[in-house]
């Protein structure tokens, strides 16, 4: 920015860098949804091409920002996490904020004509709100996740018989409310068995939402020593007190040793295996690259109980408990 009398203005603006050494989790939310999916004639109680945008959208998000370690999702709203780390935007969370938001909107808004081909976008657009929440500990992360899964086994399971009373039982919407109004989970499934649902049938991207994640093929963990360098040992003058010593090896090197043929993709005998230590500004952008490479893949599995995380460790990192 130009120096001018004018640049004083930018004092105004407010420091909001998060806090370090936390998780961030960045949760956006459809903004009135409810009226946009009657405008769009969304299916009821559940629409799969919806889904299937939203799924799409937070998987290209993931490929563009592979700072994000993982993305949950169900209905209108997706969660995304980043880890303690992370310097992305410096942690502002105005930046990351609007960034997240602003490029899901587009991706979401761009691929709308391939998942709702017979209903063009009406006026007003779709438009999304976005928060960013810091966690200390990677139980309060695992609290995090199991809360809006398990909002989604409770809002799925309402909505699901709720609408099962309108469109099986006949009932009219504000009579399906108070119907419904005082129940628990065990009434409102033998409300569903009533009119033939099986509510432990329903999809499971309806009943554990959207888990968006990287599957990668190896580990992204860059050891400090995965490079090496062949070099040629150096060659001292011998003497008859050590006759049996024609090299001087380095006390960190190993040799290679062999037949004397250097076949193709072999180390010629007599050379050095030397570790060449990688710096940090490496193993961060073999890391990225790594990530990169990645395949972004949407389960609807459990997130609840350890078995995801155990077999996905590199989502939390170190910081598993």
């Amino acid at each position: 920015m130009a120096n001018s009398k004018y640049e004083y203005v930018k004092s105004f603006e407010r420091p909001d860098n998060l806090l370090p050494n936390t998780w961030i989790v960045i949760r956006l939310d459809g903004r009135g949804f409810h009226k946009f999916s009657a405008r769009h004639n969304f299916s009821k109680p559940n629409d799969p091409r919806a889904i299937s945008l939203m799924n799409h959208s937070a998987t290209l998000l993931l490929r563009d920002l592979p700072e994000l370690l993982l993305a949950y999702g169900v209905s209108d709203e997706f969660s995304f996490l980043l880890s303690p780390q992370t310097t992305l935007f410096e942690r502002r969370e105005a930046k990351l904020t609007s960034t997240i938001v602003s490029t899901f909107t587009a991706y979401y808004v761009h691929h709308w004509p391939t998942y709702f081909p017979t209903e063009p976008l009406k006026e007003p657009l779709p438009s999304f709100d976005a928060r960013a929440v810091c966690y200390p500990s990677v139980t309060n992360v695992r609290d995090y996740f199991s809360w809006r899964q398990v909002d989604c086994h409770i809002n799925n399971l309402y909505n699901t018989v709720f609408w099962a009373l309108v469109v099986k039982g006949g009932l009219g919407r504000t009579e399906a409310e108070s119907r419904l109004k005082g129940t628990l989970a065990k009434e409102k499934n033998e409300i569903l068995w009533g009119l033939g649902v099986n509510y432990n049938c329903e999809e499971e991207k309806w009943r554990k939402g959207s888990v968006v994640f990287r599957e990668l093929k190896k580990s992204v963990e860059v050891d400090a020593t995965t490079a090496t360098e062949t070099t040629t040992p150096t060659t001292t003058t011998t003497t008859p007190a050590d006759k049996n010593t024609a090299t001087a090896q380095p006390s960190d090197a190993v040799v290679q040793e062999g037949d004397g043929e250097d076949d193709e993709g072999d180390v010629p005998p007599g050379k050095i295996l030397r570790k060449k230590k990688t710096t940090k500004k490496q193993a961060k952008k073999e890391q990225k690259r790594l990530l990169k490479a990645a395949e972004v893949v949407v389960r609807h599995i459990d997130i609840i109980e350890d078995a995801f995380w155990n077999e996905h460790p590199s989502i939390l990192g170190e910081g598993m408990e």
